[in-house]
């Protein structure tokens, strides 16, 4: 598979083929192809620490989900008996 930029040459947009595919495929000047396209969406690489940093929940954020599955409110104030 080939990521390329598509690019505006006057009135088209074209793509271009790296030298290192037609030779691979042996493709020649003038040859009719066949091509799919797709808009790709590239993101950043997670390493794998981060990623297992996200993956894992800390102690504190279970302890914290415990509370409030027990029912606990987080909140401080009491109501006032007048």
């Amino acid at each position: 598979m080939i990521w390329q930029k598509l690019r505006k040459l006057c009135n088209s947009h074209v793509v271009t083929i790296p030298i290192e595919e037609v030779e691979r495929q042996n493709l020649e000047e003038d040859q009719l192809l066949t091509i799919e396209v797709h808009a790709a969406e590239i993101r950043p690489a997670m390493s794998p620490e981060l990623h297992q940093a996200f993956e894992e929940p800390s102690r504190r954020s279970l302890y914290l989900c415990d509370i409030l599955r027990s029912g606990y409110r987080l909140s401080n104030k009491r109501s006032v008996e007048e």
